[in-house]
């Protein structure tokens, strides 16, 4: 009984890791263009982050809110980024990834400054 067990254990984790394996990117190279295109497209989400920032309506918000309007304005210059990887027949899964890691850093770095800026506002008011 135990070694029926044990066989069947066996197999249900063999099909399992052959099941994820078909899921990973295998290692390919990407080319020095689609690099640059990649880089191209991350400095024009930031930059576009940045633009907003300084628009003088933001100021009068709170830094959360304001940090989430401008995350959402600048959202269309993703997809640029992800059509990059998707031609470039990188699995949507990884793309994905990177570009919510991006994202994410993104949004944390603009809400610090954001809330900053809001501190910096509030300390020179209340003198």
């Amino acid at each position: 009984m135990k070694k029926s067990l044990c066989l069947a254990a066996l197999l249900l984790a063999t099909n399992s890791y052959a099941e994820n394996t078909k899921n990973e990117w295998q290692n390919t190279t990407i080319s020095e263009a689609t690099i640059a295109k990649i880089q191209a497209a991350k400095y024009e989400y930031k930059k576009c982050v940045s633009d907003e920032m300084q628009k003088p309506v933001y100021s009068s918000q709170e830094s959360r809110a304001a940090t989430e309007t401008i995350i959402k304005q600048c959202e269309p210059v993703l997809t640029k980024m992800r059509d990059v990887y998707l031609a470039e027949k990188v699995p949507e899964v990884i793309a994905d990834r990177h570009l919510k890691q991006m994202r994410l850093q993104t949004t944390r770095d603009a809400l610090q400054n954001m809330m900053y800026a809001e501190a910096a506002r509030a300390s020179s008011q209340s003198k």
